[in-house]
Parts: structure tokens; C-alpha cells; sequence
């Protein structure tokens, strides 16, 4: 276990869902495979995964100008999946706040 990170609980991903209805998007590790996703995603909230779309998101680079000068840093690399759910199954993520 432990293949999932966090869920993306976005504006952009919120529209996702909305248009189709059973599609929910995940941050991963990076070296986890479809497979893998699908079975920690069945596991981990007692659904019928239909299919796994897998993105790869390489760091960039960043920098700010401040009073003390110019900051550079890098931001993170992640992978994310995109799972689709058999018809009438979801997900609530917010179930437990």
C-alpha cells in the first residue's frame, strides 16, 4: 500500500468530475503502475475501477524577486491519475471532515 498520495481536490479536477460523473484524480508515487493504482483505489474506497489514465509532471523551475534579492527554487515532480469508476459508483472524499 501506500501507492496513493493524495486525492486532487481542485476547481479544474471538480469540473472533471462534474461533466463525468465517475472520473477522480489522484496524486501518486512515481514509479507506480496502472495496475497498481487500480488496486489500491478498489481497496482503499470499495469501488469498480474501469480504467487508469497515468500524466507525468516534471518540476520547474522558480524564482521570486525579494527585499533580500532573488529566491530560486524548483517545485516538485508528481505523477497523476486519472481513475474511472464503473457507472453508479463515487467517491466522497469529504465524508470524514
Amino acid at each position: 500500500m501506500g501507492i496513493i498520495i493524495k486525492p486532487i481536490v481542485t476547481e479544474k479536477m471538480n469540473a472533471i468530475t462534474e461533466k463525468a460523473n465517475n472520473r477522480f484524480g489522484f496524486i501518486v508515487r512515481p514509479d507506480a503502475n496502472k495496475l497498481e493504482i487500480k488496486k489500491e483505489v478498489e481497496a482503499l474506497y470499495n469501488v469498480t475501477v474501469v480504467s487508469v489514465n497515468t500524466m507525468r509532471y516534471a518540476g520547474k523551475n522558480k524564482s521570486r524577486y525579494t527585499r533580500a534579492g532573488i529566491i530560486n527554487g524548483r517545485t516538485n515532480a508528481y505523477k497523476k491519475a486519472i481513475v474511472t469508476l464503473k457507472e453508479g459508483d463515487t467517491i466522497d472524499f469529504y465524508s470524514n471532515i
